[in-house]
């Protein structure tokens, strides 16, 4: 139990589940707050960029979290970001409001990187991608879990070091996950929604979230048994 929540606290930058989440801010905003995205709402599906642009600004943070966690890349997060913002604007009319607006786009930005994903896995991969930059030969190791070059490695403060490697290991572990696992996992435990809002999310029923979730986490918890010594405080 506290190994798996120690490796959802890493990726979610030390804080535990709720405390300080934006996902978790943003689902129980006060009435001015909710006021507020509601007429910037309005006003991007009236065709308003500045409204929109603002709409970005808020949410851009926990569409590239979503992205990173689903995809395991920051190249990828970073283009699924830009995608996900982009259908969202081209689709804001059909936006009725019948849901909170980052339910909506959060089923928008899992979308996008769904399909990232699935395209990242489909891939055949490069001689460049094969072949390590320094010339050394695969399966010779020129990097650690941490995925950074053995000499930048090196120059690292040894606690920057770990946190990475910690980082590193637990990405791997949730990325490996079935898809339908990695997704509710990451919508609770990294973002923070209640079950309710993730049954919205994914258009399922709240006892399957619960299910996946608990499923989830024993998948979790199994990965990263045999890393536990490094997790460890």
């Amino acid at each position: 139990m506290e190994s798996r929540l120690r490796g959802a606290d890493i990726l979610s930058g030390g804080q535990p589940r709720g405390a300080g989440c934006p996902a978790r801010e943003w689902s129980n905003v006060n009435q001015a707050d909710s006021a507020r995205i509601a007429q910037l709402v309005a006003r991007a599906r009236g065709g308003d960029r500045e409204a929109f642009d603002d709409l970005v600004a808020l949410y851009a943070p926990q569409v590239y979290n979503i992205s990173l966690r689903i995809t395991g890349s920051p190249e990828e997060a970073e283009d699924c970001v830009q995608e996900t913002f982009v259908r969202a604007f081209r689709a804001m009319r059909s936006f009725r409001g019948k849901a909170a607006f980052f339910t909506w786009l959060y089923r928008v930005a899992l979308n996008v990187a769904r399909d990232a994903a699935r395209r990242t896995a489909r891939r055949p991969r490069s001689a460049a991608e094969l072949t390590p930059a320094d010339g050394t030969e695969p399966g010779a190791d020129p990097m650690d879990t941490a995925g950074e070059p053995l000499s930048r490695q090196e120059a690292l403060p040894e606690e920057a070091l770990l946190t990475a490697r910690r980082r590193e290991v637990v990405l791997q572990a949730i990325s490996s996950l079935a898809a339908h696992h990695r997704e509710v996992l990451v919508l609770y435990d990294l973002q923070g929604l209640s079950y309710e809002e993730i049954a919205k999310v994914l258009k399922t029923r709240v006892g399957t979230v619960k299910s996946r979730l608990n499923r989830a986490r024993l998948a979790l918890k199994e990965r990263l048994t045999p890393h536990l010594e490094l997790l460890r405080d």
